[in-house]
């Protein structure tokens, strides 16, 4: 079973996140996912098997499909174009893009087609939704009655904190602020379409952009369990929770245990690995009709 935690390369480390180790290659950047999983911004001690596999082969399906929306920071998915000198770390296949340097924006573009998570705990309290006042009666997973633009800051380290989109006006200019919306509007319509089609609701998802010669293209992943919450089609039913292809397994195991969401974290029993590493396995098949075989 192949699994790893983190990279070790001999190249310059640009950057270590979460799950992604970014690695500098003068003219390009080297983009490897882990399988490193993190809750409430916390990474956990223990991996999920072939989760780094998944997250890059998913992104790079939905990074295909969308490039006639938004252009993105793919240069090279296919480990066999490599070059030589990255080819010789066969234990990169499958995880490892080539990308371009882009300069990125400290923002994440949320997009909720349905009310759960903290905006389901924010609308309980009868708050507004990053400044949006929701109208009343909708029950937990209610599909909302538009799609909702609601971003984040983007923390280097810490909690991501939620702002308005006035707020986001401010600090990036009403033109930057109006392409970042309008494709994360147009990413998330055409993605909740398609993934319907395959028996998955996208109840909400967060993109993340950079400006490269002055044009903004899409960046780091796209429409994976770990930035989006993907709900069985089949099964859905408003009032409550629902089943997940996400990592909301791991949160609740967190959560279930009286994790206070700090560090440290707590290790994963090994079920939980195990039913984590299935699902996000079974969302790869169903998005992208192909089997996962590694």
């Amino acid at each position: 079973m192949q699994t790893i935690v983190e990279t070790n390369l001999p190249f310059k480390l640009k950057n270590r996140g979460k799950v992604r180790d970014v690695y500098d290659l003068e003219d390009k950047l080297l983009m490897i996912a882990t399988d490193r999983i993190s809750v409430f911004d916390v990474i956990l001690p223990t991996t999920i098997p072939y989760k780094g596999i998944i997250l890059t082969q998913l992104s790079n399906f939905w990074f295909n499909k969308t490039k006639n929306i938004i252009d993105n920071h793919i240069i090279v998915d296919d480990f066999n174009l490599m070059p030589s000198h990255v080819k010789k770390f066969s234990e990169l296949k499958g995880r490892s893009v080539l990308i371009k340097k882009a300069e990125p924006l400290l923002v994440e573009c949320v997009v909720r087609g349905y009310i759960t998570g903290s905006a389901w705990n924010a609308y309980k309290n009868g708050e507004a939704i990053c400044g949006i006042k929701l109208p009343e009666g909708l029950v937990e997973s209610d599909k909302l009655p538009e799609p909702l633009f609601t971003p984040t800051t983007k923390a280097v380290t810490g909690h991501d904190e939620a702002i308005t989109e006035e707020q986001m006006r401010k600090q990036f200019g009403e033109e930057l602020t109006d392409t970042l919306k309008n494709a994360s509007l147009d990413i998330y319509n055409f993605a909740e379409k398609e993934a319907r089609k395959k028996g998955i609701i996208i109840a909400d998802t967060k993109f993340e952009f950079g400006v490269l010669n002055g044009n903004v293209i899409l960046i780091d992943e796209l429409l994976t369990p770990d930035s989006s919450r993907f709900w069985p089609a089949d099964s859905y039913k408003p009032g409550g929770s629902q089943k997940s292809f996400d990592k909301q397994f791991v949160r609740d195991f967190a959560t279930g245990i009286g994790w206070n969401k700090t560090p440290p974290a707590p290790e994963v029993p090994e079920d939980v690995v195990k039913e984590t590493t299935k699902k996000y396995i079974e969302a790869y098949e169903k998005i992208t009709g192909k089997k996962f075989v590694f």
